[in-house]
């Protein structure tokens, strides 16, 4: 099968530091290289990868010095996208909405993932305009605030099977946040569970520009007032192994409805186990009381860092290894792609326009 990849020109693929959705994209770009199919792959021209790369921008847009509007670099790379439309079997998009425009002529033989929030507004009203694009979650909680799509799949993350290591002895007495710095992730809650339960704390978050008063104003002074807790920066793929390898526990507090949540498998695939909010896909990703547990208040945390210790790290790693591989994740794709493209039918895509959009709000 001849299938394109359309990724995000933000990060590179994979990211050189923080980034999941790129992250995922390269995880089943490789996948399906390795299955057999022929793999397109538009995405910035630091990318790594074994498909054919084609490259929409010098480098990731976010590391690139003087970058402050990424729509005009994107909007050039779906020009290319739409020339070359036709050398595909199918095209699959991972950039939320900015295709919409293009697609009407192929959109019966393409597929588009979302994978951030679709609680707000703007984007029920979108979507409520362009109810024949195919769909694909990435979780079964993320559909909850949309309005009647064509969906055509529920596809969970993942990741490839030796990425992380299964880690039964882990050498650090410590709590791990790995993520974001960001009121949404909850930084404040992960530090108060590591205080109440007498536990050290270490931060390994990225601070995006929009929340670093958030960092300097909230979350800085908590790291500062407790010896217990340690900020360490963003980290890469290649210091995952140590960092969560080596933690008692994966805390994952958020404050929001998190639509699939990389990191609990990362710590899953290392035998690590994850508390975290029942917010989201939570509930989906996580097996009660067998890779971890899930809690709805500070006091629950802190009860389940005490147990987390109980826990049978290799049966976390079964779980992974079950549920949230790569080739389990590309297989399923594999299997939307041949649903839609035995229907091969041209649909009618719904027309952009003001009127439209207004009515569905």
């Amino acid at each position: 099968m001849k299938i394109a990849q359309i990724a995000p020109l933000v990060e590179s693929v994979p990211p050189r530091l923080y980034g999941g959705t790129e992250r995922v994209v390269s995880y089943l770009t490789e996948e399906l290289v390795r299955q057999g199919h022929d793999v397109t792959l538009f995405a910035s021209g630091d990318s790594t990868t074994t498909a054919n790369l084609v490259a929409c921008s010098e480098r990731a847009l976010r590391l690139t010095p003087g970058i402050r509007d990424t729509l005009p670099y994107h909007i050039k790379m779906l020009d290319e996208v739409r020339r070359r439309a036709d050398e595909f079997d199918l095209l699959h998009f991972h950039i939320d909405v900015l295709h919409y425009l293009m697609i009407d002529q192929f959109a019966h033989r393409s597929l588009t993932t979302l994978h951030g929030r679709l609680d707000l507004k703007d984007y029920q009203a979108f979507y409520a305009a362009f109810p024949k694009v195919p769909l694909v979650s990435i979780s079964r909680d993320q559909r909850g605030p949309m309005p009647p799509v064509n969906w055509v799949g529920c596809v969970h993350h993942g990741l490839p099977s030796d990425l992380l290591r299964l880690n039964l002895r882990p050498a650090g007495d410590y709590l791990a946040f790995l993520g974001r710095i960001s009121p949404e992730k909850r930084p404040d809650r992960a530090i108060e569970i590591a205080v109440r339960a007498g536990r050290r704390l270490r931060i390994a978050a990225k601070i995006d520009a929009v929340d670093r008063d958030y960092w300097q104003q909230r979350i800085e002074p908590l790291v500062r007032a407790h010896p217990n807790v340690e900020y360490i920066g963003e980290i890469g793929e290649a210091e995952k192994q140590d960092f969560l390898g080596n933690a008692a526990a994966l805390l994952f507090p958020i404050d929001w409805s998190e639509p699939f949540g990389l990191v609990m498998i990362e710590a899953m695939a290392c035998g690590t186990p994850v508390i975290a909010w029942r917010s989201g896909s939570v509930p989906e990703v996580i097996d009660e009381a067998k890779t971890g547990f899930t809690v709805c208040s500070i006091e629950e945390a802190v009860a389940a860092v005490g147990m987390s210790d109980t826990l049978d790290r290799q049966a976390i790693r079964r779980v992974f290894d079950s549920r949230f591989t790569s080739d389990r994740m590309a297989r399923d794709y594999v299997a939307i792609y041949r649903r839609l493209l035995s229907r091969a039918i041209p649909v009618p895509v719904a027309t952009f326009d003001g009127a439209r959009l207004q009515a569905a709000e």
